[in-house]
């Protein structure tokens, strides 16, 4: 029987829930440029951008508001600016994210999510240092801020990518958001007896690996992604039929910008990462569903990714 305050953690381990601190109330002004008007597209990507830009700062959601906010976080912003990148639909890494060792074999083509398609435009949604700050120093309680922007951030990210879907198709271009698309779906593979990982999970389309084929970043032990802002924040993609010249990729390796510190390590308390195999999915998750009984209805972790050289930045 556990004592009140008191959960069973990942091999049974005990873990006394501390009290929540007291968090201040954030301005709830968005540290950001004021949106612009929508420009008509006339193939430009500057033009593309700052139109995509506007449509973000349009969005509602990124601020939360009083009558659902966790304790002192009222006005909380969640993302910074988004960057962009855009990779070509024929891009040759598409299908090399086909292969069980790299994405997997049930990973659909842009094409195959939808025909026609030329264009894969990918953006990072940087957390606000509001948010990556008050995660960092408590080594196994998630943060409410953090909470927040793992679940009312997805929200926003969901009805950010419908109006960017929503902007190509006003002008007569199709456009597909494949994470919010039916067809998405999540996939396991076993591995051989004896694996550190034991499993491998993925799911049919990955923005990260998208990002990646974009030049927007490159992975790191935690499987995330490191872009010019850090790894702190979220990923989306729109795939469209409209050519748009693709952006180089200013790396040649996938692990290009991990500096194999291992910083995240000493931060995951589900001693989910190692230098030799990268992170174990499975210990990562039985972690992040614990956090879903003592945050519920949120959960989240995120410890890998603030405290560390590359939480804000590419070290």
């Amino acid at each position: 029987m556990l004592a009140k305050g008191q959960f069973n953690g990942p091999a049974g381990l005990l873990i006394e829930l501390i009290e929540p601190k007291e968090h201040k109330t954030y301005n709830k002004a968005v540290p950001s440029s004021p949106p612009q008007e929508i420009k008509e597209m006339n193939n430009t990507k500057t033009e593309l951008f700052q139109n995509l830009l506007s449509l973000f700062h349009s969005c509602e959601g990124n601020t939360i508001p009083e009558d659902i906010a966790l304790e002192g976080c009222a006005g909380l912003v969640l993302y910074e600016e988004p960057l962009f990148g855009i990779s070509s639909a024929d891009d040759s890494l598409y299908k090399e994210y086909k292969k069980n060792d790299v994405v997997g074999s049930e990973f659909m083509l842009p094409s195959e999510w939808l025909p026609g398609a030329k264009s894969v435009i990918s953006f990072f949604l940087p957390f606000t240092e509001s948010v990556r700050v008050a995660n960092r120093d408590d080594p196994e309680n998630t943060a409410p801020e953090w909470l927040h922007a793992r679940i009312e951030g997805q929200v926003f990210l969901d009805d950010y990518t419908r109006k960017i879907q929503a902007y190509f198709e006003d002008r007569g271009i199709n456009a597909c958001v494949p994470c919010i698309d039916p067809r998405f779906s999540i996939h396991s593979i076993s591995l051989p007896d004896g694996h550190p990982k034991g499993i491998h999970i993925y799911s049919n389309w990955s923005e990260r690996h998208a990002a990646y084929a974009a030049g927007l970043g490159t992975f790191c032990l935690t499987r995330g992604l490191i872009s010019a802002k850090g790894v702190a924040g979220r990923y989306g993609s729109v795939i469209v039929t409209e050519e748009i010249e693709p952006d180089q990729r200013p790396y040649t390796g996938i692990y290009d910008y991990c500096i194999r510190c291992g910083a995240c390590i000493k931060k995951c308390p589900a001693n989910a990462i190692s230098l030799e195999n990268g992170k174990n999915q499975l210990l990562c998750q039985a972690w992040v569903g614990q956090t879903g009984k003592r945050y519920a209805p949120r959960y989240g972790c995120g410890k890998c990714q603030v405290g560390v050289p590359c939480e804000s930045r590419i070290p």
